[in-house]
């Protein structure tokens, strides 16, 4: 489940690749398509259904979920960056299975 705390460290793509996940561009702007990847525990629990989480700055302003579609390597969703402000990301299934990253949450600067 999501967190309204302030998020004080954000990472590149690269550093959550050991948990499945990528945005690619790695350093979007607001108003780029980026492409969210997914390939962690839930997917690999045999998930059918995943849904990306997404929010902005500490308090997850302008959040949405997001369906993503299976893939030969995990799931996919387009996403418009809306904010300039940290990105924050966590994953559900259908079962209400939650990956949230230990409850840091996946966030990812956005160029300003």
């Amino acid at each position: 489940m999501p967190r309204a705390k302030k998020i004080a460290n954000t990472a590149s793509s690269s550093e959550y690749m050991s948990n499945g996940v990528i945005i690619s561009p790695s350093i979007p702007s607001p108003g780029d398509e980026i492409t969210v990847m997914y390939d962690g525990i839930l997917s690999k629990s045999g998930a059918n259904h995943i849904f990306a989480h997404i929010g902005y700055g500490s308090m997850w302003d302008d959040r949405a979920y997001y369906r993503m579609e299976k893939t030969t390597t995990g799931f996919e969703a387009s996403v418009s960056v809306s904010e300039a402000d940290t990105m924050n990301i966590c994953f559900k299934d259908c079962a209400n299975n939650w990956d949230n990253n230990s409850g840091k949450n996946y966030s990812f600067d956005i160029s300003k």
